[in-house]
Formats: C-alpha cells, sequence, structure tokens
C-alpha cells in the first residue's frame, strides 16, 4: 500500500467561534454561520465553506455559503487545519 493509497477526501468540521460568527441569507432566509467545513485539496491547499442555522430558529435547509475574506477566518482556518493534521499524525489506529 503507502504512498498508492488514493484518499479521497479529507475534511474537517470547525465550530465558528462567537465573536467570528456572522449572518447571510439564501432563498429569503437569513442564517447565522456557526461552523467551516475545512478541505484539503489535492494540490495541498484548503476550500472552506460555511454552514449554520437559521436566525428565526428551526432545522432549515443544509446550505453552504462563501467565507468571507477576513484574517481573523483566515487564520481560524490556517491554525485548524495545523490542529487536524496533529490530531491525524498521532492517531492510534482502530479503537
Amino acid at each position: 500500500m503507502g504512498s498508492d493509497l488514493e484518499i479521497s477526501a479529507l475534511a474537517i468540521n470547525v465550530t465558528i467561534p462567537q465573536a467570528l460568527r456572522w449572518t447571510d441569507s439564501r432563498r429569503g432566509e437569513e442564517f447565522t454561520l456557526t461552523t467551516l467545513n475545512v478541505r484539503l485539496l489535492p494540490d495541498g491547499h484548503v476550500a472552506v465553506k460555511a454552514y449554520g442555522r437559521p436566525v428565526a430558529g428551526g432545522r432549515g435547509a443544509y446550505v453552504s455559503f462563501p467565507v468571507p475574506d477576513r484574517p481573523e477566518l483566515a487564520n481560524l482556518v490556517t491554525e485548524a487545519a495545523g490542529r487536524a493534521g496533529e490530531l491525524w499524525a498521532a492517531h492510534r489506529g482502530l479503537g
């Protein structure tokens, strides 16, 4: 096996700290964005989308939103990706 293994996805979910959350609208409904989904792309870069809950309450639809170009959010993604790498590197195998 080794380097010829095909890994189809590496993704993490990151809770957005309260101070960094924002709202956005989709299909006439306003959402508070609370979670980032960060994916490692084959070229080593990351892609990120935000998900959240309707401001009015309820479950709402599972809808992705773009992440604003804000330095504090970029730092959150970078820190989370690094931390995820540390956790993966220290895994202990199947339970």
